[in-house]
């Protein structure tokens, strides 16, 4: 070997290595970025003014400040809720695209709809809940009904004549009114609207007769007097509404609420969920923000990531079975 050749042997492997020790030094500095580094999406798939939007929209806004990074609220209604949530199992798994949804929906989708382009367990993970949804029967004034015996009495002579507007199949107020026919041994007929905000205007009209639907949806129409509450679906009376008793004093054991919560796709570092846990119990704990949650009638609501998807799963259980008792089925 001549000194040439000894030169190049020598000489080309450090020149590779420190090429390499460059490269890695440069991914190095992009993995170790602090989240968030640039603007995350958060997709509520449903219109404007219903249950969920409030929520996000009274709750990033905390978050953003709390964490030097905008969170920016999408609306991508249609289908139930499963289009803007197919857009986030689609998602890179990375925290910059995040879904809001009750638990009830999410989970209810899955047993309705016979192709979906997502797994509602296999395809998300659970990060935080915000609020507890808790909801109320509301007729139309129209509707010759004061208390929830007279409706079961009328809705049990009218059977599939009563209309009960709802968000969407397989949405969580379509799950109540499905819940109340089964509880109460009438039959509905239950008509769904584009999200909470339509459904609510229809029942204003008087083209539809009722609504078991989220309080924070309904109270002000209550309060002005253009609606007539009937009942809550809590344990006990609540004291937004301290005149209305639960319908489980006219069935009992009568009780439905989910939470209102974060998801973000599957394979999202464990670190980046557990600092939106944090930072979003942060948030939903807040004197302001939990002030205007409670005025929209939503209970400030935070749980840790293992115990919000065990409740995912449960519910995926108890929802199916309503509804294949139902025989509830879309294409």
């Amino acid at each position: 070997m001549n000194n040439e050749q000894s030169t190049r042997c020598f000489t080309a492997p450090p020149v590779r290595l420190i090429c390499l020790i460059c490269l890695l030094c440069v991914a190095g500095t992009a993995w170790s970025q602090p989240y968030p580094a640039k603007p995350v999406r958060v997709i509520v798939p449903f219109p404007p003014a219903g249950a969920n939007d409030i929520a996000a929209r009274i709750t990033f806004p905390k978050v953003s400040e709390q964490m030097g990074q905008s969170f920016i609220i999408e609306n991508r209604g249609g289908a139930g809720g499963t289009i803007g949530t197919a857009v986030v199992a689609q998602s890179k798994p990375d925290g910059y695209t995040l879904l809001v949804q009750s638990i009830a929906s999410h989970v209810a989708n899955a047993h309705l709809y016979r192709k979906l382009p997502y797994d509602a367990l296999r395809d998300f993970v659970g990060v935080a809940p915000m609020a507890r949804l808790t909801n109320v029967l509301t007729v139309h004034p129209s509707l010759p009904a004061y208390s929830i015996k007279e409706f079961i009495a009328l809705a049990k002579k009218r059977p599939n004549e009563i209309l009960h507007g709802h968000s969407g199949v397989g949405s969580f107020t379509h799950l109540n009114g499905v819940m109340f026919d089964s509880r109460a041994g009438v039959k509905m007929l239950h008509v769904p609207f584009k999200g909470g905000g339509p459904a609510v205007i229809a029942l204003l009209s008087g083209e539809t007769q009722v609504q078991v639907a989220a309080i924070s949806e309904l109270i002000t129409h209550i309060q002005s007097k253009r609606l007539r509450a009937l009942g809550v679906t809590t344990l006990q009376r609540l004291a937004v509404l301290p005149d209305v008793p639960p319908i489980a004093d006219t069935i009992p054991g009568y009780e439905s609420w989910t939470l209102i919560s974060v998801y973000a796709p599957t394979g999202t570092p464990r670190a980046i969920v557990d600092r939106l846990n944090a930072e979003l119990g942060k948030a939903v704990n807040d004197p302001d923000v939990s002030a205007r949650l409670n005025q929209q009638t939503l209970d400030p609501s935070h749980r840790p990531v293992d115990e919000l998807n065990q409740r995912m799963r449960s519910d995926y259980d108890t929802v199916g079975k309503l509804l294949k008792q139902f025989d509830l089925k879309l294409d």
